[in-house]
């Protein structure tokens, strides 16, 4: 069987050679050489075939016919990236809320020399707090990054996770879900900026900013808006010299073009988004002229070595997961929805009302497979863009609703809501009590806000209500994984996970240096198995 074959009619002519005794053509040593990232090799005659060495020689026989760098997964990606996060691999593992992307998790990612956000988008700030601290505990150098999702229905909330990230020394933040800048994002960004000795600026606090629409994604490319700057200075929570230097600087150090994730998306393509935020980044970039130069990354829609080399092929400093890292062992989401997660194929996945933005008709990305969540919530959303209020809901509807979904009386359910709200966010319930159609918005938002909880502790009886974010890359990365050790939920290790992603790049960029040469490989060549 021909494992190797040149099909050039005049091969490269390069200057090298290897000894004819170094050549192998067996497929399990080929196999072995290309898998071996860390040496080049070379393609050159033995026999009647092609065989492939690790080593050239000056008193070599044979000549080199074709070549494939050594590439390590640490080379991928954008070494500015790497050496700003102080990281050794260009892969940040993104926000996941309500600790989902766990505190386990984040420590994991740093401890092996990746980038991980902290979920921390509906916590309260002391439970964030508690949350860092064990981090910056482990990880006392870093690196790690920490969640801020916008919250325009629960404004304090976002306010009060940037207190605590300037409180206790948050030198990252991955923001998220953000429609416009927000004086809590700029607040963050511009008190940790500073002058150095030179007159450049030193940004302490960096931003890491995921956006999927052009809009934002120039607002976080331009420096800070001067009425949001004005607002900070009245208010004493910047200097005159901060607000000064914030014009010489982007709200953002890092843009993530996030495609068709889980949770919040636009269901946008990779392909077609990461060009053109990458090409928006130069028009701007052009404008401005910052340094050091705003960079890329490519996140939602990655699940395999080929769309992790696709991605970095097209331009991406750095690559984000989330899907696939919730069904880790290390992810804050209980052993029934990890288990739930290992058998997600591509299309098990819909969209539903956003706990967060539900008035806003926004929608996030979930798990269909072995949940009712997503027809149950587009269900309230339903009632709550046909009715006025609670009372304005058909008895039928009433009823069906708090049989199948809330298991309890809405009157009680709202009894709930204010104990809750009482101490998260007052000024969100006083507004409520006021208007009928807040209320229902905030008794809706019950189910919808403790479904995912549900699904992270394990709740005995909710299994069917559980709201589980996920994007078809878990689908994806699930098939991809069959066969393998990985295909077992309880083998899955975060760390692992993105070793086997960027090896399985690696490797088959090293594969597309060779097809290039005119190479043409086995099949059982083309592919990478996690082993």
């Amino acid at each position: 069987m021909t494992i190797l074959k040149l099909n050039n009619q005049q091969p490269i002519n390069w200057a090298w050679k290897v000894d004819a005794s170094s050549i192998n053509s067996a497929e399990t040593a080929v196999k072995q050489a290309l898998m071996d990232l860390h040496k080049p090799v070379y393609l050159a005659q033995n026999g009647a075939g092609m065989g492939i060495s690790q080593t050239v020689s000056d008193n070599g026989s044979e000549k080199v016919l074709a070549f494939a760098q050594a590439l390590n997964p640490e080379d991928l990606g954008d070494m500015d990236f790497k050496k700003q996060h102080g990281v050794k691999y260009a892969y940040h593992g993104g926000a996941m809320a309500n600790g989902i992307a766990s505190v386990e998790l984040v420590v994991a990612l740093g401890k092996a020399g990746m980038l991980c956000s902290f979920g921390a988008a509906g916590l309260v700030p002391d439970v964030i707090e508690d949350s860092i601290k064990r981090i910056q505990a482990a990880l006392p150098n870093g690196p790690y990054a920490v969640n801020l999702i916008h919250a325009p229905a629960e404004e304090a909330l976002e306010r009060g996770a940037v207190e605590r990230f300037l409180k206790l020394g948050v030198e990252t933040v991955e923001a998220s879900a953000y429609l416009a800048l927000t004086e809590h994002i700029v607040w963050y960004r511009v008190a940790g900026l500073s002058e150095n000795s030179d007159g450049s600026v030193n940004i302490k606090n960096k931003v890491i900013a995921k956006v999927s629409r052009t809009e934002v994604g120039r607002r976080f490319m331009e420096p800070a808006p001067q009425k949001l700057l004005d607002k900070l200075l009245a208010q004493g929570k910047i200097t005159a010299k901060q607000a000064e230097l914030s014009k010489r600087v982007p709200m953002a150090d890092d843009i993530t073009a996030e495609a068709d994730s889980g949770g919040h998306t636009d269901n946008r393509p990779f392909l077609t988004l990461l060009p053109t935020i990458i090409a928006l980044r130069d028009e701007v970039q052009a404008q401005y002229n910052f340094s050091p130069a705003l960079r890329v990354g490519a996140g939602g829609g990655i699940g395999t070595p080929e769309a992790t080399l696709a991605a970095f092929n097209m331009g991406a400093a750095y690559i984000v997961l989330g899907s696939v890292n919730q069904a880790c062992i290390e992810a804050g989401a209980s052993e029934h929805t990890r288990k739930l997660l290992a058998g997600v194929e591509m299309a098990d996945v819909t969209m539903a009302p956003a706990a967060d933005m539900f008035e806003m008709g926004v929608k996030l990305q979930v798990v269909k497979r072995g949940s009712m969540f997503a027809m149950r919530a587009n269900k309230l959303y339903d009632l709550y863009v046909n009715y006025n209020s609670i009372e304005d809901i058909p008895a039928v509807d009433r009823e069906k609703i708090e049989k199948q979904i809330f298991r309890q009386n809405l009157d009680d359910v709202w009894a709930g809501t204010v104990e809750f709200f009482a101490g998260r966010d007052p000024e969100m319930l006083a507004r409520a009590q006021t208007s009928p159609k807040r209320k229902m918005a905030l008794i809706f938002r019950w189910y919808l806000g403790l479904s995912s909880r549900w699904s992270n502790i394990g709740e005995k009886g909710r299994e069917m209500d559980y709201q589980i974010w996920a994007g078809p890359s878990l689908g994806a990365f699930n098939s991809w994984v069959k066969g393998t050790y990985l295909e077992t939920y309880t083998e899955r290790k975060a760390v692992d996970v993105a070793l086997h992603l960027l090896k399985g790049a690696a490797y088959l960029q090293r594969i597309n240096q060779l097809k290039l040469q005119g190479v043409s490989l086995q099949q059982s060549l083309l592919n990478y198995v996690p082993s």
